[in-house]
């Protein structure tokens, strides 16, 4: 974060003449990172309460504090009052992020949302500084935090941008005003909460709220709810597509390989290009597709975008393919819906090996449609050429039924420790294994068990063997 007037910063939170010209060199909500010159932000917490820490926070040199209310020993004229911290953090990070001017490019969707952000980030680094959302940090606490790290050399940030609710995009693109918006799909995601899928569309269209005039948002034709959207008449669509040449970009030929995706890319206004990506599944080459928009109305040249597009690799927990004794794990546990399941299991079917185990969990936060969706997610798996289904979950345990029922052999695991066990007994080498669930599911646990029992079973043949 570049040094800023305070009263800048604060601008809408408290009248400039009380607040002054002092330079705050940090905004934070952790009392342990508090440095001199700096603004504290409290946030009410289940287990800790930042207000509690807010005149310590003073005592070690903050400039300001943030409070939803007064608190006692907090000098007033040290405090800015808010009701909501979340509003604060948002306030403060549209203020900063007025100061520079980066091309800005944000990421929306159901699904595809990181991994399409990765991609745009890893072309656009070879036109300049470019900064992107790291980890989770796409709601109104971890967008402001994002743009806080913007500086005078910043030239390209890819912002993701995440949602729960109806208003959430809105208030995160009027935030970090995008030149470019992506909307990777409308998928089932926090239907729960929103009702619908048309209402889903409807919410991941409020990034155009934020865009300028004339710009452009990159749009998945082959969705077929933001195909018959109404778009806002500001923004210019660009249209991308695995089924549709009337799409400005249209990918075909499209094969799977043992190390990613080849396919033929055909740019309506650039011409054609083989393309080799280093991610598994039909899924990625959509978003692969994305972010080559993204880059060329960004001012990339083809070619060059998808030189660097060559480099990327995924992040986190997503399709990270690991070797455990001979076995190919495919640990795919970030998060989980409808849409992601349906993606894993298309990759999956295609992938090469002996036996396919596919270890499912929970899919989370799909309110009243998440027994159906289970119960589709069964039907998905005896389509996808799985040998044994592992599930886990009460949830889950609706997909091993419909699963069972069409012929798919079948375990249901109480715990990560049954899972480990299962796979420890039944998968040899040659064999893959997908884990696959929402993030609250943690399956990586049963990996990591896994991978000790085969370290344990190694070790003990081996001293046989001696």
């Amino acid at each position: 974060m570049e040094h800023i007037a305070a009263n800048i910063l604060l601008a809408g939170l408290a009248p400039a003449e009380r607040i002054g010209e002092e330079k705050v060199t940090l905004v934070t909500t952790d009392s342990r990172e508090v440095v001199p010159g700096c603004v504290f932000v409290a946030f009410p917490g289940e287990h800790f309460d930042g207000h509690n820490f807010a005149a310590k926070a003073l005592a070690d040199g903050a400039a300001w504090v943030v409070l939803n209310h007064p608190v006692e020993g907090v000098p007033e004229e040290k405090t800015i009052l808010c009701p909501d911290s979340y509003q604060a953090m948002m306030q403060m990070g549209a203020n900063y992020r007025a100061q520079f001017s980066p091309k800005v490019i944000g990421v929306t969707g159901s699904v595809g949302k990181t991994t399409t952000k990765e991609f745009c980030a890893t072309a656009l680094s070879v036109l300049g500084n470019t900064i992107k959302t790291e980890g989770n940090q796409n709601n109104e606490l971890g967008l402001p935090r994002t743009l806080f790290r913007i500086d005078a050399s910043t030239e390209y940030a890819v912002i993701e941008m995440g949602m729960n609710h109806a208003g959430e995009i809105s208030r995160l693109s009027r935030c970090a005003k995008p030149d470019i918006g992506i909307i990777t799909c409308i998928g089932l995601s926090h239907i729960g909460n929103l009702g619908s899928q048309e209402n889903i569309c409807k919410a991941k269209l409020e990034i155009c709220e934020g865009m300028p005039e004339g710009a452009p948002l990159i749009l998945n034709y082959d969705d077929e709810f933001l195909r018959k959207a109404q778009l806002p008449s500001h923004v210019r669509p660009v249209w991308y597509s695995m089924t549709s040449q009337e799409a400005d970009v249209y990918a075909s030929a499209i094969r799977q390989e043992d190390d990613g995706m080849s396919f033929l890319l055909d740019d309506a206004e650039n011409g054609c290009f083989m393309v080799h990506i280093s991610a598994l599944g039909r899924h990625n080459v959509a978003n692969a597709l994305a972010a080559y928009c993204a880059a060329i109305q960004a001012g990339l040249e083809p070619r060059d975008a998808l030189k660097q597009m060559k480099e990327f690799r995924q992040t986190g927990m997503r399709q990270q393919m690991l070797d455990s004794h001979g076995v190919r794990i495919i640990k795919d546990c970030y998060n989980a819906n409808p849409n992601s399941m349906k993606a894993a299991l298309e990759m999956f079917k295609e992938y090469p090996c002996k036996r396919r185990f596919a270890v499912l969990a929970d899919m989370l936060e799909l309110g009243e449609h998440g027994r159906e969706a289970h119960e589709e997610l069964g039907r998905l798996v005896a389509q996808s050429n799985i040998d044994v289904l592992i599930t886990y979950g009460d949830l889950a345990r609706r997909t091993a039924t419909v699963a069972a029922a069409k012929g798919v052999r079948t375990i249901h695991a109480n715990n990560y420790d049954e899972i480990a066990g299962f796979l420890a007994r039944a998968a040899a080498p040659g064999d893959a294994v997908l884990f696959k669930g929402s993030r609250g599911m943690a399956l990586e646990n049963a990996i990591e068990k896994l991978s000790a029992l085969q370290d344990a079973e190694a070790r003990a043949e081996s001293e046989n063997g001696d």
